[in-house]
This record gives structure tokens, sequence and C-alpha cells, in this order.
């Protein structure tokens, strides 16, 4: 599972710092001349992080816990199954699915670069990115899950998903208790992008977003 071929993973890791710089030192002109309002700038990075991308995830997330029928389609071939919700822009391509369980955690890395379904995810955390999670999720995973506070019993088997250019990996975390009677629509404000990660679990029904 961490053993994918990154050949491409030169078109996906973060710029270099002199680079970083640059494109800083550009934005800051840009804004200086009044080509581009920063205050639009962080409502279309919030757009994509908050937004387009983990509503889209969690709402593949919640037709999967109220549809067995699609679950199993979706756990087999995602690209198809997420066809049929037509949400504009979200193919699947390259997407696989893995799914939490009773004795079974799964978390996603890139362990070379950074990876990450985006379009059913929205814009990839800094952390998941660092050089620090990189290596860690692999080596000490059930660490790296304590951080983040999910405690993990020690009889649950943890598995590493290493994405790369080709394959991108989305976990399709357990459903919480006592949501049976709620909604698809309620369900999906109880995924959050880090348990599609695997570093959190889904949110009890008390502590979803208003």
């Amino acid at each position: 599972m961490s053993d994918h071929d990154h050949s491409h993973a030169e078109d996906h890791t973060t710029p270099p710092p002199e680079i970083q710089l640059r494109i800083k030192a550009m934005e800051s002109l840009l804004v200086e001349m009044g080509v581009i309002d920063p205050a639009m700038m962080d409502a279309v990075v919030d757009f994509y992080e908050r937004q387009v991308g983990p509503r889209n995830g969690a709402r593949i997330v919640a037709r999967a816990w109220a549809d067995p029928t699609f679950k199993a389609r979706l756990l087999k071939d995602p690209k198809a199954a997420i066809a049929e919700l037509a949400m504009p822009g979200i193919s699947g391509d390259h997407l696989v699915m893995v799914e939490n369980r009773p004795g079974v955690h799964n978390m996603i890395v890139c362990t070379l670069c950074s990876c990450y379904p985006w379009q059913t995810m929205g814009l990839p955390p800094i952390w998941f990115k660092s050089a620090a999670y990189r290596s860690r999720a692999v080596s000490h995973p059930r660490d790296v899950l304590a951080e983040f506070g999910v405690a993990v019993p020690p009889e649950t088997a943890i598995k590493v998903w290493d994405s790369n250019a080709d394959i991108r990996y989305m976990v399709l975390p357990e459903r919480p208790a006592g949501t049976d009677h709620m909604t698809e629509a309620d369900l999906a404000d109880l995924v959050t992008r880090d348990s599609m990660i695997g570093t959190a679990l889904p949110l009890a029904p008390a502590k979803a977003a208003p």
C-alpha cells in the first residue's frame, strides 16, 4: 500500500521556498496595484477548501451510509457510482475508496509528494503535505492518529494507503451510532474532511454543524 510509483512526484510537490517567495511577492504587488482583492482570494480558497470539495465528499459518504447498494457500487467502482450523483466537475477518475469497519481503520498519505483527491475533498490541509506527516503516517500510524485525537484500539488494524500520480484514495468512515433516524442531508453534516483522510472520526450527531 505504500510502494506505489511516484514517478510524477515532481508535478505534485510543494514549490521550493524561493518559488513560494516569488509567488508571495507577485501576489503582494498585484494587491498593491489593485489587480486582485485579497478578501476575494481568501473567499475563493475557502470555497474550494471547505465548501466545494469536502461537501462533495460528504455527500458521497452520506449516500453510502444511507444506501447499502450504492455503498457496494462505490467500493467496487467509485467512478461509476459517483457519476450517479451527477455532481458537476466530479469525475471520480483514479479514485479508490477504502472502508473503515470494525477491526480496520484506514488513513491516506502521499509519501513522496502531496497527491490528494481534491475534487471530492477540497484543498489538502497543510499538514498533509508536511514531511513529518508523510513519513510518520507510514512508520508510526497509531502514534499519528493519537496526536490527532483518534484512539484506535490495539486489536484494530491500521491500513495506510499511499496515493500517487495515478491513484487517489478516500476513506469511507464508519457511520456513527445513533444516526438511524437521520436524513441523508443530516448525515452529510457529520462527515469532515479529516474523517475522509482517516485522521479523524465523523462527528457525533450532537456535534453536527447547525
